[in-house]
């Protein structure tokens, strides 16, 4: 018997799932622990999405761009400026969910001129220490206040990193 491919967002599903261990519990109709979280160290107040969103053991970091901390300003410069600070701002959220730039697992690069790809390389590499997380690069016309790159990224949980649920007491969150 030959076996169909399966599709785009069934293997996305299915990695998804697996990743955090919950491919057993939806078998048997149960879903995964979603966390929606709030790092409160970069994004301004008042925009319409959560900082991450964690299932299970994955940390879905929303997009950064190389914003002043808590303002609706991009850093002058130019791309090396806005690439710095689009690294330290995913830095800083990061660690402020408890995670490190060795969580991470997956990047997706947005450039709103894909011929900047090298001078944001070179930025993007002095954050990482030989292990880069597996990555993706594309060109988009019109990013959020006229930023020149965006940057979004996924983190697994590693078996000795704290969760929310760590300092939640007894009982929170069942």
């Amino acid at each position: 018997m030959r076996r169909r491919p399966m599709s785009t967002a069934v293997a996305v599903a299915a990695i998804v799932a697996a990743g955090n261990g919950a491919l057993a519990a939806e078998s048997a109709g149960d879903r995964p622990h979603v966390e929606f979280l709030d790092a409160g160290k970069v994004r301004p107040p008042g925009l319409p999405f959560s900082d991450a969103v964690r299932v299970g053991d994955l940390l879905f970091l929303s997009g950064q761009i190389g914003v002043v901390p808590g303002k609706r300003e991009v850093v002058p410069g130019g791309i090396a400026a806005e690439a710095r600070q689009t690294m330290e701002n995913i830095r800083t959220a990061l660690e402020a969910l408890g995670y490190a730039m060795d969580d991470l697992v997956k990047c997706t690069v947005m450039l709103d001129d894909m011929a900047e790809w090298g001078a944001f390389n070179e930025v993007y590499k002095t954050f990482f220490d030989a292990r880069y997380p597996a990555r993706s690069a594309f060109g988009a016309d019109g990013l959020a206040l006229g930023a020149r790159v965006e940057v979004e990224c996924i983190a697994a949980t590693r078996d000795d990193a704290p969760t929310a649920m760590d300092d939640a007491p007894f009982g929170a969150g069942e």
